[in-house]
């Protein structure tokens, strides 16, 4: 597949993955002729220029990630695999291609390894935006690179333990997931090759320009054209 203008390439040992960001916290990743969507959402159009879903994953049922006409047209026989939140608003023609993942479980998509990663609140007066157990991030693997995309989230246990990650795509924008520096104080621990700030809105990036560990690479990409 050609790449498209904006794409940016990850070398693994399985041929090169592309990343597409799309807008806020929608992203296409291709790798190996597929096209794996992440949280569609915004109308077809915004997709138009890009490979055909081959596969889907979906955070969690927010409007922001999960818009259920966004996904009825561009979904054709993609394979999905959502929270189980999300599962139950599919309709029966998109429910026969979903797999739901509870926080921890393992799944697969074009024989894509995928963990579902606990994605919540965990400070007080935001646990009302994203409760424990309903959403999650993912981790997938391309040969020996993994991505993990964390969904709307504070810093949880389990993103804290993870280990080996080559990208990851961190959110932050209050009230409803981290401040700048919560994130970094987050990728610090776990310690990603690259991370892509994204879902931040109008939030001051500034702390992650000057921040990070040793080693970490920042891509800025613009989300918000």
């Amino acid at each position: 597949m050609a790449q498209e203008a904006g794409a940016d390439t990850i070398p693994t040992s399985g041929g090169d993955l592309l990343i597409h960001p799309v807008n806020h916290a929608s992203l296409v990743l291709e790798w190996g002729g597929k096209a794996i969507y992440v949280d569609p959402v915004g109308g077809a159009e915004l997709y138009a220029n890009l490979p055909p879903a081959d596969a889907i994953v979906i955070t969690h049922g927010h409007q922001d990630h999960f818009h259920l006409q966004t996904l009825m047209a561009i979904a054709g026989d993609a394979k999905l695999i959502t929270n189980q939140e999300v599962f139950d608003l599919l309709p029966p023609a998109l429910k026969a291609n979903a797999t739901a993942l509870a926080n921890g479980a393992e799944g697969s998509l074009l024989d894509i390894p995928v963990r579902a990663i606990a994605a919540h609140n965990i400070t007080a007066d935001r646990m009302n935006y994203h409760p424990v157990g309903v959403g999650n991030g993912y981790v997938l693997s391309f040969g020996d690179v993994t991505v993990y995309v964390a969904g709307d989230t504070e810093p949880t246990d389990d993103m804290l333990a993870l280990t080996d990650i080559t990208v990851a795509f961190v959110p932050m924008n209050l009230p409803y997931t981290m401040t700048p520096d919560q994130a970094l104080e987050a990728i610090n621990t776990f310690k990603p090759k690259i991370v892509y700030p994204y879902h931040f809105g109008k939030s001051d990036l500034s702390p992650l320009e000057t921040g990070l560990g040793e080693g970490i690479e920042l891509r800025m990409r613009n989300w918000y054209a």
